[in-house]
């Protein structure tokens, strides 16, 4: 039985990141290449993660301000000795 073509969506960054360090991307889903990434380009996976913090700072923020006022979802279950 042949093969069948799949197309797949992955980050256009990490893409680039890719292509610039000469890494065949076949075979690979979004997450094998991250964490291939993080592997051979520590500094390009953590220049990404700088700039998605940044990007979603003020979501952390508030998701932050939302846990101090209501605390976790899961208060409630959680044993009283933990």
């Amino acid at each position: 039985m042949g093969k069948v073509e799949l197309n797949i969506g992955i980050d256009p960054e990490l893409i680039a990141q890719a292509e610039r360090l000469g890494i065949s991307i076949a075979g690979m889903d979004e997450r094998t290449l991250r964490l291939h990434l993080q592997k051979v380009d520590p500094a390009g996976a953590e220049a990404r993660a700088k700039c998605w913090a940044e990007d979603n700072a003020e979501a952390i923020k508030d998701h932050n301000r939302r846990i101090r006022e209501r605390g976790l979802l899961s208060d409630y279950i959680r044993p009283s000795w933990l």
